[in-house]
């Protein structure tokens, strides 16, 4: 499942992760698409045992420092339902609207990618690596907790962290109005990867 070189080597690690679209297609300038990745996300912390530090869904593509809780399937299990149910549900939102401008020419790169990749019958919305890395030190992770907050400021999306909702910002900030919750990590109650 990953290519690249970075490979999930303990199912209940914490890890950085970044999910991106196929073509770096911005799928998530639309509503719609921006809830299916957090109902989803809701479901996999509720259902599956994803346990989500820092997140944030960007135009292409969502980075995440996440574990698994030690009694659910792994992390990778986790990630894998997570990409296939929220391909299908993109791919029906894209079939079925009848506005999206796009709609056309993001079916055309969804087979695109689909076309090459044998895992797929038709369509590709992800790409297949996830590029994980391993939070093994406090100062790692938290380097990653801010990088995932700095990225709607460094994209011009947002002056401030915390102006953006689809951001663990928010929860790190204490603001109580947030689109999923997470749990907040702090340098002193940060213990890091521990082997298995």
């Amino acid at each position: 499942m990953e290519d690249g070189g970075y490979k999930i080597v303990d199912q209940n690690a914490t890890y950085f992760l970044t999910f991106t679209v196929v073509g770096w297609i911005d799928l998530f300038t639309r509503k719609e698409c921006k809830q299916i990745i957090i109902d989803s996300l809701k479901y996999c912390q509720q259902q599956k045992g994803l346990m989500i530090y820092a997140y944030v869904l960007m135009e292409s593509h969502i980075h995440l420092v996440a574990s698994a809780q030690e009694k659910s399937s792994g992390i990778s299990a986790i990630i894998r339902d997570f990409k296939k149910f929220t391909s299908k549900q993109i791919i029906q939102w894209m079939q079925n609207n009848t506005v999206e401008s796009r709609k056309e020419w993001m079916e055309m790169v969804f087979r695109y990618y689909g076309k090459y990749t044998a895992n797929n019958a038709v369509f590709q919305v992800w790409k297949q690596d996830n590029c994980p890395k391993i939070c093994a030190l406090p100062e790692f992770t938290f380097q990653k907790i801010n990088y995932i907050h700095q990225n709607p400021v460094v994209s011009g999306i947002v002056d401030d962290p915390v102006a953006y909702i689809y951001s663990s910002a928010r929860n790190y900030a204490g603001i109580s109005d947030t689109v999923l919750d997470v749990i907040v990590l702090d340098h002193t109650s940060y213990i890091g990867y521990v082997p298995g």
